[in-house]
């Protein structure tokens, strides 16, 4: 994960299945990496950085085509 020089709070709701979602893949985080303490931030914001490069990804495949 990359670490971001400045970081800024969301404040949102979400769903109580999604909180238990979020909890355990922190979870599955925590057991598959040797960093030490993982943070639902730092997973939200791995998962928004890979969903971001496949999305542009996608992008610039459909527009060779």
């Amino acid at each position: 994960m990359t670490e971001p020089t400045s970081r800024i709070q969301l404040n949102m709701r979400i769903s109580k299945e999604t909180s238990m979602k979020l909890d355990e893949i922190v979870e599955y985080y925590q057991q598959n990496t040797k960093l030490g303490r993982i943070y639902k931030a730092d997973v939200l914001t791995d998962i928004i950085d890979k969903s971001y490069e496949l999305m542009k990804k996608q992008m610039s495949m459909s527009k060779k085509y």
